[in-house]
């Protein structure tokens, strides 16, 4: 290995991806370049290449398919020309993310206001469910 080459173990390590999971990006076409091997047959990384995988990494943490940081990694990996197509994937992630984000600030709204219901309700050292109490039609406590 030369020198900035990295080892499959050393990009593991700063991708937080397994060794596992890097062969297997490599057999699923998810890399933008061609995994080098040095003389002995290991494989030999780039900086490129670690910059990549994180973007990878970030991509499948917000839900982005394999099959579509594939895509990706071809378009790339095909070099000039296809940056429409580069865009419209991200453009198309972009919304499922935005739309995740909506949801998820739905769900944070609610799991606020129930954390402040019981918080009120403690505080006031009141007793019972308070979600039995606040609802229309609920029973009382007898």
């Amino acid at each position: 290995m030369s020198d900035g080459d990295l080892s499959i173990g050393q990009v593991a390590q700063r991708t937080g991806l397994s060794v596992h999971a890097l062969r297997l990006y490599e057999r699923r076409g998810l890399l933008a370049s061609e995994v080098r091997r040095d003389g002995s047959g290991r494989r030999v990384y780039s900086a490129w290449d670690v910059e990549w995988l994180t973007n990878c990494v970030k991509f499948r943490a917000s839900g982005m398919p394999l099959t579509t940081i594939s895509q990706l990694a071809r378009l790339v990996r095909e070099g000039s020309g296809n940056e429409a197509e580069r865009l419209q994937l991200l453009r198309e992630h972009q919304r499922r993310i935005t739309a995740q984000l909506a949801q998820l600030s739905d769900c944070l709204d609610l799991v606020n206001d129930k954390v402040a219901s019981y918080e009120e309700h403690l505080a006031a050292g009141a007793t019972g469910d308070p979600w039995q109490q606040t609802r229309p039609g609920a029973p009382t406590e007898l």
